[in-house]
């Protein structure tokens, strides 16, 4: 029989049902200390190349004499396993120096782990017996013996145990080709105790412990932004190329995101939490945001946004608006719509002597795979979808084509781009400056950190005494600008 030139073949597998690797011993290093150091063991067991006695390749396994019926005195023993399925396999004969004349067989036992017993070994149990026939003592005999019921498919660890048994006389048992179905799971670095066991409940290849959804194969991690218990505020100025009154109050929306992947880092879903706050603006603006670089065919579903009855947009089948390079999500198209109007005052809590409408929450919901299985434009990997790079932005007053986005940020496929560089915007598209004025002043900001706002027609800088020194330097200064500290806010022009 030839053989592998390896003599140890391990494949670690990370799922713990269904099939796993064999953990095999074919002898052929034909030094026994180097399968000692992989954390076999062997007692009263030794290597032989005897001609007409090896079962294959150039090396088995040869026992001392035979004559103790103890499964403790003649032994092979695995390294620590996850059992797996299927038969334990191996080849073994006796060497006739006895003539078969006592008994003499093969015994099988499995070993659970205790930590606190002597080499972590705990009770042994027996599981199988092999007799070898009084006749043609030296036919090689092919063994297989069922993996036990009580430790098939374990999620603890075992040894599995070959003894060699007799009685008299001095007949040696050879042995070789040994198959244990099941994963190695032995540290040779540390004394050979067991590696650490990785639940993993719905076999996705992220351990329990680490996976968000552990009972979930097509969902393991969360991604939060800005983070999971914090919101950011985005505000927008609704004039623009003008700078208008610059009150930052025209759409005041607070936002959370969470992005939910599976094992391979692919983007499962999409939330998006909108908290309506504030609009002093007359006009009937509606909010979205763009994937930058995500082709709409990659999404499969979009739910969860607020339309009025006449909206000025198309959508596709998904729920994406229709004609755009990249995916784009409308959140709401009428502010008004989504949140009413208290019946005085100027706009909706700009003004403090008006009433205080409640905030109103919308739940945005964009499926990329359904149910594990991706849309006609394939998979969008986590790093594709950055969440502190989503291009949020409103339009102003149904004018489609006049979308006003964070400084910097690209428009969407339907933009009025006659508009840049007019009034008082200085935008260059050649240079990817894009919705700022000639001195850095923008027309929407995103304050990760949360911030309030100023009350209507008070320009930004009149409640904000900082904000033109950030703005001016491009972030570089002031980046705190909107804390609450000594000399940099006016209470009282803040809503």
């Amino acid at each position: 029989m030839k053989k592998s030139a390896f003599f140890l073949v391990i494949t670690i597998l990370l799922s713990y049902t269904g099939l796993r690797a064999q953990v095999t011993l074919n002898c052929e290093s034909g030094n026994r200390a180097i399968e000692q150091g992989n954390c076999w063991g062997f007692g009263a067991v030794s290597y032989s190349n005897t001609a007409n006695l090896v079962i294959g390749g150039s090396w088995s396994t040869k026992s001392n004499s035979l004559t103790n019926l103890s499964p403790t005195a003649c032994w092979i023993k695995t390294p620590w396993m996850l059992i797996g399925n299927g038969n334990i396999t191996f080849q073994a004969r006796l060497d006739g120096a006895g003539n078969g004349v006592t008994a003499k067989g093969i015994v099988l036992t499995y070993i659970p782990y205790n930590a606190s017993a002597s080499y972590g070994e705990g009770t042994a149990v027996q599981f199988y017996t092999y007799n070898f026939p009084a006749f043609n003592v030296t036919t090689v005999r092919d063994i297989s013996a069922p993996i036990p019921a009580a430790i098939l498919n374990s999620t603890s660890v075992y040894k599995i145990m070959v003894s060699f048994i007799g009685t008299g006389g001095n007949e040696r048992a050879y042995a070789d080709n040994f198959s244990f179905p099941g994963t190695y799971w032995s540290n040779p670095a540390n004394g050979c105790i067991p590696m650490v066991v990785i639940q993993d409940a719905d076999g996705d290849g992220i351990a329990d412990s680490e996976d968000a959804y552990p009972n979930d194969a097509t969902r393991a991690h969360d991604v939060f932004f800005p983070s999971q218990n914090q919101k950011g505020t985005l505000s927008f100025e609704d004039l623009w190329p003008s700078r208008g009154d610059y009150d930052f109050n025209d759409v005041v929306i607070n936002y959370g995101l969470q992005k939910v992947t599976n094992a391979a880092g692919n983007v499962v879903e999409l939330f998006g939490k909108f908290v309506l706050r504030a609009t002093g603006a007359s006009y009937h603006n509606g909010f979205g945001f763009q994937l930058d670089g995500i082709s709409p065919t990659k999404v499969t579903s979009m739910s969860g946004n607020s339309l009025s009855a006449a909206p000025i947009y198309t959508f596709a089948a998904n729920g994406l608006e229709s004609g755009q390079a990249f995916a784009t999500c409308i959140v709401f198209d009428d502010f008004y719509h989504a949140m009413t109007w208290p019946g005085s005052g100027s706009g909706i809590n700009t003004d403090k002597a008006a009433p205080f409408v409640p905030y109103v929450t919308l739940d945005v919901h964009i499926i990329f795979i359904n149910n594990g299985t991706p849309p006609a434009g394939g998979t969008v990997s986590s790093e594709q979808l950055n969440l502190s790079q989503v291009n949020f932005f409103i339009v102003a007053n149904k004018d489609r084509g006049k979308e006003i986005h964070m400084a910097d940020h690209q428009p969407t496929s339907l933009v009025n781009s006659a508009l840049f560089g007019t009034q008082d915007d200085d935008s260059n598209p050649a240079l990817g400056k894009y919705y700022k004025t000639a001195n850095n002043l923008p027309w929407g900001l995103n304050v990760l950190q949360g911030n309030d706002y100023p009350i209507e027609k008070t320009p930004i800088n009149e409640a904000y005494l900082h904000f033109i020194d950030w703005a001016g330097s491009a972030g570089v200064s002031f980046p705190d600008w909107f804390e609450d500290k000594t000399g940099y806010r006016n209470a009282e022009k803040i809503y």
